[in-house]
Parts: C-alpha cells; structure tokens; sequence
C-alpha cells in the first residue's frame, strides 16, 4: 500500500446511481487513507449529446434528468466547488434509497431539499430549467471527460492525475473493502499502458 497521499478529482452527474455508489465508496476511502478528494460535475445528457445511437426513450430521459447537474454546476460556480460534496450526499440520501428511476419531479424535489440543508439558496434549483447554465456545466464535464476520450460514461475519476471512466460499482465498497479496491484502482492507474476492464452487469445497483 502506498503511503503518499492521492490526489482524486471524482466527476458525477447526481442522477447516475453508479456515480452515486463511486462517491460513497470514495468518501470510505477518505476516513481510512490520506487522499485529497475533489468533486466536480459532468452530465450524462452531454456524454449522450452527440450520438445518433440511442434509443428514442433513452434519449427523453436524459434529457428530463438533466436538471440536477445543472443546479449542482451552478452550485459549485455560485458558491464554490468545495460545496459539492456535501449537496451532493444531501441530494442522494433523497434519491438512492433503493434503485428505481426516479422522474423529473423527483428529482427537482430532492434537489432543493438539498439545497436547503446544506444551507445552500434555493433559488439555485432554477437553473435546472435554465439553458445558459450549460456553459459552467460544459466547462466543467469537459474538464473531466476530455483526459479519458471519447468514449466515456459516469463516473469519472482521475487519481494523481491518470483520468479513467469508472470505476462502475454495482454496490458500495466499505471498511478495509474500500481501501482495497481504492489501492487496486490506484495500482491500474499507475501502469500507463493500462486503459480498460470491463464485463457485464448481472443485477440492479445495490445502495445500501
């Protein structure tokens, strides 16, 4: 195990369950090793804007849900990113109780619930419906996905500066579990030439 402390940029859209069960493995990973954690947003809806690929209600969705990403980008430029951790647990302790898709007016309630205990505005929460606040939301997606290339999803992490898409966690890793699978995913970011592993998913995301 290494003892020099890792530099994380952890990237999420708030509506991705594995982004969600990703942050709570990090945030495990934070009390039990010296990492210096750092959350940003990306977005889903900008990951998918460009194909031509998807399905008609695969598409609808994305764009429905694209609300919290906007207010979370708006948080963090409004307020400064060190605030999005915190919206961000206040947000998906509403919305990740058990897995189900959640709609649009799901989301926009757990969305200002978030904003109000976290202290943060509540007029925040309009800028999900507001189209001029894709620029902070693009600058910052892009700051994530462009080191990975084309072909991404949610989550994205870069530690010590080495940006993969995922890890995609089907449930979330705790106690020495965590530190494990953090040291092993620190290890595969280390080797340059390493760039994918990936096989398929058996079963629902579990959050609990």
């Amino acid at each position: 195990m290494s003892t020099r402390p890792a530099v994380v940029d952890f990237w999420f859209d708030p509506v991705c369950p594995y982004s969600w069960t990703a942050s709570r493995w990090l945030h495990h990973v934070e009390v039990q090793l010296p990492v210096e954690l750092h959350f940003h947003v990306m977005s889903i809806y900008l990951v998918n804007e460009h194909r031509t690929d998807l399905k008609p209600g695969y598409r609808a969705n994305v764009e429905a849900t694209r609300g919290p990403s906007r207010v979370a980008a708006a948080a963090a430029a409004r307020c400064g990113p060190e605030v999005l951790p915190s919206f961000y647990t206040a947000f998906g302790d509403e919305v990740f109780d058990r897995w189900r898709y959640p709609s649009a007016m799901e989301l926009r309630h757990a969305t200002e619930i978030a904003l109000t205990l976290v202290g943060l505005p509540v007029e925040l929460a309009l800028a999900a419906d507001d189209p001029d606040a894709d620029e902070e939301l693009r600058r910052s997606h892009e700051a994530g996905v462009a080191p990975v290339g084309g072909q991404v999803g949610t989550p994205i992490v870069h530690i010590d500066g080495v940006a993969f898409f995922g890890p995609v966690l089907n449930a979330i890793p705790r106690g020495e579990e965590a530190v494990r699978v953090f040291e092993g995913a620190r290890l595969l970011a280390g080797y340059p030439e390493f760039f994918e592993l990936k096989r398929t998913r058996q079963r629902p995301p579990v959050f609990t």
